[in-house]
């Protein structure tokens, strides 16, 4: 084989590499947000791009700050990784205030970013605030719509549909609530409810329920971004949504049961846990 052959059959395998494009804020102490979302990706085999929309001081005892990025550059990042290193699936985190929820959502309309995953983060793990209350509305409005699937937990659940959702019935009628408000599919994390963790998911036509035996642990940081990034590397990796949800609730699964014990509050979950 020649150089010129050899340069070839090296650019034909990054062009079958998928891509895939988080949108949300970076956590300092690599658990959560930004930082989970990359871990993700490269543990499922798919190339990770990113556009920080703000920046927090955090670690696993709770958030001390947070500055949102300028709104401009949210959305230069966003055009610059879309024009070179176009997204096969995407999805959006902590937004953090009105604006910029308008911003990325007018951004991921203007480039028709498709498979997006929406996961309305509202409160970190420690209880700390990330969505300002009035950007509550702007998210339904403006980001459910484009929403191939979104992936909100109880609390966040009760916050985008104005109902009480503390049972699985209610997690089902949560969740064809936001299909009907405009999402494709919801994926309704029960982690919270007594006994077995629950999951439900309901794609406009079919429903199905996971149930896990609960691991006592604190170390469940960057749950809610670690789960809504695998199931975007899987969509990015062009697996059907149910079949891809299925391998996201795995995966999470093994990484909340295999976590390191980092830090002195709620650690992180295990991002080496096999994707497999």
């Amino acid at each position: 084989m020649n150089d010129t052959d050899h340069t070839t059959m090296d650019v034909s395998e990054r062009m079958s590499l998928p891509v895939a494009l988080t949108v949300a804020g970076s956590d300092s102490g690599g658990g959560a947000g930004i930082q989970a979302d990359l871990k993700t990706f490269h543990q499922f085999g798919v190339f990770g791009t990113s556009a920080i929309t703000a920046i927090t001081a955090q670690n696993t005892t709770g958030v001390s700050a947070i500055h949102p990025v300028p709104l401009d550059d949210v959305r230069a990042q966003i055009d610059a990784v879309v024009s070179d290193l176009r997204p096969d699936a995407a999805k959006t985190g902590m937004l953090a205030t009105v604006e910029l929820v308008e911003v990325v959502a007018s951004a991921l309309r203007a480039h028709r970013v498709s498979a997006l995953v929406v996961d309305p983060v509202m409160v970190a793990t420690s209880g700390d605030r990330l969505l300002e209350k009035d950007a509550e509305a702007a998210l339904r409005t403006y980001l459910l719509p484009l929403a191939h699937a979104v992936t909100p937990n109880l609390e966040e659940a009760e916050i985008l549909t104005g109902r009480e959702v503390r049972s699985v019935a209610q997690m089902s009628d949560a969740a064809r609530a936001l299909v009907d408000a405009g999402a494709d599919a919801a994926l309704v994390k029960g982690g919270h409810l007594e006994g077995d963790a629950v999951d439900l998911l309901w794609d406009g036509e079919n429903e199905r329920v996971w149930r896990h035996a609960r691991v006592e642990t604190p170390h469940t940081h960057g749950t809610g971004c670690t789960l809504s990034a695998a199931i975007t590397a899987g969509l990015a990796l062009g697996s059907p949504l149910m079949d891809t949800v299925d391998r996201a609730i795995t995966f999470i699964a093994r990484a909340i049961a295999t976590a390191p014990g980092l830090g002195h509050g709620r650690g992180p979950v295990n991002h080496f846990a096999s994707a497999e």
